[in-house]
């Protein structure tokens, strides 16, 4: 009697990333807002993208969205935005500072605007959000306070049924309790793991536990491509004595900063229990990981990326 065959596994299946950039560059004149920038974005993911002002971010978000020419390659949702635009903002929704809306805009014709320009809006959804809130359909926008203004965009950003959105600085200018409540609301209420969010903000410690990717920028290029998951197994935060300084020093640290008479340096690559012998050792959060990077350490960071030593 023959053997049966063996069974060959299945191939994974082949996931397309919602963006994929290489060697990205852009310049105004002299000013190169973007210096051969390489990043991939996968799907189901929350990606910070971070920065200090006029670091590359809003310029990357106009090419992601084909509102600026660019050199590179791009592809966002497998499509070119220099030539397919159209067809990629019918899965993309695009949210920036609340106070953008028009004030003499109703509420309802708010609605009718995302309705008539976006194929995948839910009105009824809208309204059913809406329902919930303060918000009157028949008031203008520049009758509401800014924890209603956030109350609309809420309820535009959760009834379209987008692949991809971005959130470009979306609570400037509002109080923390706004802030919490506009980010628990995306990620109770809109974001199912098919979704992709794309963020950027200056206020870091506000979405450091949505994130699961980050992205820091730093005059036009990306210097930390990192899973957040991974960050605690490469980075290192060290708060030592004035005595202990100088022997800790000669590892390297990224950044280092005194406060109330300790010092505190942030180290790439180096182990826990090395460190250990110089004072306490913690995982560095992502504000503390954002500033020793964008002050001091972009430089001397590890060539490869959390990443990329995880692949």
């Amino acid at each position: 009697m023959n053997a049966e065959p063996a069974m060959t596994p299945a191939p994974a299946p082949v996931t397309t990333p919602v963006i994929e950039a290489r060697g990205l560059r852009k310049a105004y004149g002299g000013v190169v807002a973007l210096d051969g920038v390489d990043f991939t974005v996968h799907p189901g993911r929350i990606v910070g993208l971070m920065g200090p002002n006029g670091a590359g971010k809003t310029t990357a978000l106009k090419a992601i969205l084909g509102l600026t020419d660019f050199e590179g390659e791009l592809r966002v949702l497998g499509r070119d935005p220099r030539v397919e635009r159209d067809r990629i903002m019918e899965e993309v929704c695009f949210i920036a500072d609340v106070a953008v809306l028009p004030k003499w805009l109703k509420v309802r014709q708010a609605l009718d605007y995302v309705q008539g320009v976006h194929p995948r809006f839910d009105r009824a959804r809208a309204e059913a959000v809406l329902a919930k809130s303060d918000v009157r359909m028949g008031a203008k926008v520049g009758e509401l306070s800014k924890g209603m203004v956030t109350q609309l965009h809420l309820a535009l950003v959760m009834a379209i049924d987008a692949r991809l959105l971005v959130l470009d600085e979306p609570t400037l200018g509002l109080d923390l309790l706004y802030r919490r409540s506009f980010y628990d609301a995306l990620l109770n209420d809109y974001f199912d793991h098919q979704r992709t969010l794309l963020v950027t903000t200056h206020q870091v410690e506000e979405v450091e536990h949505l994130l699961t990717d980050l992205l820091l920028i730093r005059r036009g290029k990306i210097v930390l491509d990192a899973a957040v998951d991974d960050l605690p197994g490469r980075f290192v935060q060290l708060i030592t004595t004035r005595e202990q300084a100088d022997a800790a020093r000669r590892l390297g640290p990224l950044q280092e900063r005194e406060v109330f008479g300790r010092i505190g340096m942030v180290f790439d690559g180096r182990n826990a229990d090395e460190l250990g012998a110089f004072g306490e050792v913690r995982t560095p959060s992502i504000p503390d990981l954002f500033v020793a990077v964008m002050q001091d350490g972009a430089t001397h960071l590890r060539a490869a990326s959390a990443k990329g030593a995880a692949a």
